[in-house]
């Protein structure tokens, strides 16, 4: 069988996908509007969280979710109990806090988890003000492979080379049907070479001993 362009330049959708796995439950913190979770989520028992109510609102009206809370992200540990999730995700999230908020998010996520840990966020400090009347979209601070990898994560690199992207992810140049392939290419390297890419997928695992 011959293999498509989507199956070669894998999207960070097909990533998060295999991230999750076998997990049959999670818990999407900072859920969002429309959460990356939606192709899959129906097989699954999922819950989100958001400070924002339009969002929930809105992911409400795709039906992405089984439950929503509108709740501080890090106040989760007051809902939530220890090990209630296999799988506890944050997309698009901890560069909207201050770096020792974020620490205290990873904190509270790693006590609900059961089976993983997953976090996605641009590599590096990218700027982006408020926007769409949600002051939460305020990046705060930045997050590099090291930030994850001294925490035992497994971290890919995402979206092709740093150099290529810019605001919410878009190709720099023109024309951009052009620069959006040559991005997917540059793919397959930083994949593996996550220190070199636009963003970063951190994984982290436990074993029944370590919980």
């Amino acid at each position: 069988m011959r293999r498509t362009y989507r199956n070669i330049f894998k999207g960070y959708e097909e990533e998060l996908k295999l991230a999750v796995g076998t997990c049959e439950s999670i818990l999407d913190v900072g859920c969002g509007n429309n959460s990356p979770i939606r192709d899959f989520s129906k097989t699954k028992y999922c819950v989100g969280v958001d400070a924002f109510k339009p969002s929930i609102k809105q992911s409400k009206k795709l039906g992405i979710h089984n439950k929503y809370y509108n709740l501080d992200v890090l106040k989760i540990k007051d809902k939530f109990k220890k090990n209630e999730f296999d799988c506890v995700l944050a997309s698009d999230l901890i560069e909207h806090l201050t770096k020792e908020e974020g620490k205290e998010l990873i904190k509270q996520m790693e006590r609900i988890a059961k089976k993983k840990v997953i976090i996605f966020t641009p590599n590096g400090f990218l700027k982006q003000p408020a926007c769409k009347g949600n002051p939460w979209q305020l990046h705060k601070s930045g997050w590099k492979t090291i930030s994850f990898a001294y925490r035992g994560y497994n971290v890919t690199g995402i979206n092709g080379l740093k150099s290529l992207r810019g605001h919410h992810a878009g190709v720099k140049y023109k024309p951009k049907w052009l620069w959006i392939i040559l991005s997917d290419i540059t793919q397959l390297f930083v994949r593996k070479k996550p220190v070199k890419a636009f963003q970063l997928l951190a994984v982290k695992t436990y074993n029944e001993m370590e919980k």
